[in-house]
């Protein structure tokens, strides 16, 4: 049976009401036990607010405000001045179509596109529209390119607006803006599905290793719907699906390191760089980025360094892509490199910018799946694949025991440009954790060689107006860590210092699209900013040390009862654009490094 597009929105309503994630939670799972298993791939794209997975590098809707509100304005028979101003009163498109589209109904005065689903005035309405008609004349509109495409687009979202009930249209709209935010995280997603297909929240783990294979959650909920859990088990990479990426933790005593690693270690530069995901069939190159992006047209030059230097027929390897000097083959720093990505003519970028990449794994081989294999066998594999030149290499390393060489490795890999090492375990248990964060994999960067130079991602959660030179535009920032373990951002510090005047210039546009009323359900903090905001944008802060805080809820009752942990002086570093909210810094991580920091401050007294 076709599933009608309302049951979608009324659950969009519904999640868009609650404060808490346990609700959201219960609302997904009554929208799956409803959505037939042959449409739950397109469920769960709508839930994610896209028509597909970033990395498959298709179309985006390509449909502008100005054109939603022209086609708007054709489906309900109102000027396009009306329609924009209460659009601009509202500060929502959508609110503003679902109200035109209410009172018309209540007037009885409904455009002759209504008319196919408005009974008589005081009747409830009915729209035929299903999440499968919905769902492919999106994608007609994203697919619509080149001349006469505006038309085409114009035509079909005005046909959908009209036949949607006022709810629907709603949806439609700001899904078609990019607005919808509903602020579902793919935890959560996985969580109803691992409750309704699995029998239980327990088996998301089965879900979410399955996901971390193939990063493609529609396919990943079609496969569990229509084949059973037990199909997701068998999950192995595919060539050109990309593979959520391993993580790494963090330490900067070198002793500590080997012994959590198992007292041996491949040590690695840790190259400052683009993490790429190089995955080869025959001819055919794709280039994923660290957050899954297709990045492949950025780097044609590294396309061909693929072809040429990977000798098996099909292979999923992992490297960083470097900018260097091409007159001395020194490492240029990571900014850059994203000089080179902002440039439009891709093919100067490469001249001005040319690029080394120093590949550190395997996850897939000619079949097989080396993700369960542990580490040597990884190495090893790779060692025998590669064709080296110049730019196409093994990232540097050794294999260490001794505490003393590999600090020595460490201060030779930042003598060389690189931002520190990371260390790796190679015992029969170091099998590549994909889409996780452990102690498998262990940065030492340089900026861990005192309390609080080191660095850590956080999260945009809200923001502060200014005071004095900053009147009029937003002077600090509310940044959060992120909790894995129940899939929440937790407030860390407030931090104002560091941002230039262009940064400030540039901040209210960069926030605007993501002001929000009300706190965000997946937000846990007690400071309240002037405004929230969805967490969507992650910076990199540095600051004087992690101290104990009784208003920030990062870590909140782990040292002790009544505080967090925060960040004493923090200030502003840099913008972290390929990084998303759930690759910031850990509450773990943040723990973590105030345990060691008390240690080294307890030893010093």
């Amino acid at each position: 049976m076709p599933m009608p597009f309302s049951v979608l929105a009324e659950t969009f309503e519904k999640i868009e009401r609650v404060t808490s994630r346990t609700q959201m939670l219960l609302y997904l799972v009554e929208l799956f036990k409803k959505t037939p298993p042959d449409v739950v791939d397109k469920v769960v794209y709508f839930i994610q607010g896209k028509l597909w997975p970033d990395w498959k590098g298709l179309p985006e809707l390509g449909v502008g405000e100005k054109l939603l509100i022209k086609a708007a304005s054709i489906a309900l028979h109102v000027p396009e001045h009306e329609l924009e101003m209460l659009a601009k009163k509202l500060g929502d498109i959508g609110r503003a179509i679902e109200m035109i589209k209410q009172e018309k109904m209540k007037k009885g005065a409904a455009a002759p596109g209504l008319l196919a689903f408005i009974k008589k005035p005081g009747q409830q309405s009915q729209s035929t529209l299903t999440v499968e008609k919905v769902y492919e004349t999106l994608a007609k509109i994203a697919m619509a390119q080149g001349e006469g495409s505006r038309e085409i687009k114009l035509k079909l979202l005005a046909g959908l607006l009209a036949e949607a009930s006022p709810k629907e249209a709603k949806y439609i709209a700001r899904f078609v803006e990019g607005r919808l935010r509903l602020g579902v995280g793919d935890a959560t997603i996985m969580e109803a599905l691992a409750v309704v297909y699995a029998g239980s929240a327990a088996m998301r783990n089965v879900i979410e290793r399955a996901y971390n294979l193939r990063a493609d959650l529609g396919m990943i909920a079609k496969i569990l719907a229509t084949q059973g859990i037990e199909a997701l088990k068998n999950v192995k990479p595919e060539v050109g699906i990309p593979i959520r990426p391993m993580l790494a933790e963090r330490l900067n005593d070198p002793a500590e390191i080997l012994k959590k690693l198992g007292g041996r270690a491949l040590v690695e530069y840790k190259y400052d760089g683009e993490r790429a995901q190089i995955h080869k069939k025959g001819e055919k190159i794709w280039i994923f980025s660290r957050r899954l992006e297709n990045i492949t047209h950025m780097y044609p030059d590294v396309v061909q360094m693929a072809r040429e230097g990977i000798k098996a027929e099909e292979a999923i390897v992992e490297g960083e892509i470097v900018a260097i000097d091409p007159d001395t083959g020194e490492l240029r720093p990571f900014q850059v490199l994203m000089r080179r990505r902002r440039k439009h003519d891709v093919h100067v970028a490469m001249e001005e910018i040319p690029v080394a990449v120093f590949l550190f794994d395997t996850v897939y081989v000619n079949g097989e799946d080396l993700t369960v294999k542990p580490l040597p066998v990884r190495h090893n594999m790779l060692e025998n694949i590669v064709e080296r030149s110049d730019r196409w290499q093994l990232a540097k390393g050794i294999v260490t025991s001794s505490p003393e060489e590999l600090e020595k490795f460490f201060l030779q890999a930042i003598e060389d440009g690189a931002e520190g090492v990371m260390a790796k375990a190679m015992h029969d248990k170091s099998i590549y954790q994909a889409g996780a964060r452990g102690w498998l994999w262990i940065k030492y960067k340089r900026d861990y060689k005192s309390e609080m130079t080191d660095t850590v991602d956080l999260v945009v959660i809200g923001a502060f107006y200014g005071r004095g030179r900053r009147a009029g535009k937003y002077g600090a920032l509310l940044m959060a860590a992120y909790d894995p373990d129940t899939d929440t951002f937790k407030s860390v510090c407030k931090v104002g210092s560091g941002f230039t005047d262009e940064d400030l210039e540039r901040l209210n546009d960069m926030l605007k699209p993501y002001i929000r009323q009300t706190k965000h359900p997946r937000v846990d903090s007690q400071m309240k900013p002037d405004v929230w905001v969805e967490p969507a944008l992650v910076a990199e802060i540095i600051g004087a040390e992690l101290t104990l805080s009784p208003i920030h809820t990062c870590c909140y009752g782990w040292v002790k009862p009544g505080a967090g942990i925060s960040i004493r002086f923090p200030r502003f570093i840099r913008w972290r654009p390929d990084k998303s909210p759930e690759d910031a810094t850990t509450t773990k991580e943040l723990y973590e490094m105030y345990m060691r920091q008390l240690k080294k401050i307890e030893e010093k007294a």
